[in-house]
């Protein structure tokens, strides 16, 4: 007779100074299919308070996401990723949902994030808005990527004033 393992809901808290090597690796790996924009480990590690990882029942880091401020009243979601492995879970979403908190709670009227997948987003309140839209991403990143003007992600946004599902460590699927 076969025994199921149940694999414990891994836990999220915000990331700290000797997690940024394994969050480079992380983000590094996943970097390949083009959908993440490169980080390097001196930035990951200058700004490690404000990444929230899901780490599992070993202790390992399984997904990521950080929360930059990008002016007063907007802050953005950023290297957003789970392990191969670990994808289906709902564990994206939880982390959204996390930094979705945080972002409300700090003050931040908007959110955005800039995705090669929208409808991941969509479904959680994200709206499909111009580029021109979010001036603070495109002075903040987007006039030194070389992939300015050619850029094929979308700009998506949430006002954080008017949603209603702001539910800290969410537990569903997408």
């Amino acid at each position: 007779m076969k025994q199921s393992v149940r694999r414990r809901a891994p836990v999220l808290r915000t990331a700290v100074r000797s997690d940024a090597r394994r969050i480079h690796d992380l983000i590094q790996r996943n970097q390949q299919t083009g959908h993440l924009l490169p980080r390097q480990l001196s930035e990951l590690t200058a700004r490690i308070d404000r990444f929230v990882v899901g780490v599992d029942g070993r202790g390992a880091i399984i997904a990521c996401g950080e929360l930059a401020p990008l002016s007063s009243s907007l802050a953005e979601i950023r290297s957003l990723v789970v392990s191969e492995t670990r994808r289906g879970e709902g564990l994206g979403r939880r982390i959204v949902d996390e930094l979705r908190t945080r972002a409300h709670g700090a003050g931040f009227g908007d959110i955005c994030v800039f995705a090669h997948q929208p409808a991941y987003f969509a479904h959680m309140g994200f709206s499909i808005v111009p580029h021109t839209w979010v001036p603070e991403k495109s002075m903040a990143d987007c006039r030194t990527c070389p992939l300015f003007r050619k850029c094929e992600q979308f700009a998506m946004v949430m006002d954080l004033d008017i949603t209603p599902e702001i539910r800290p460590n969410a537990q569903l699927h997408v």
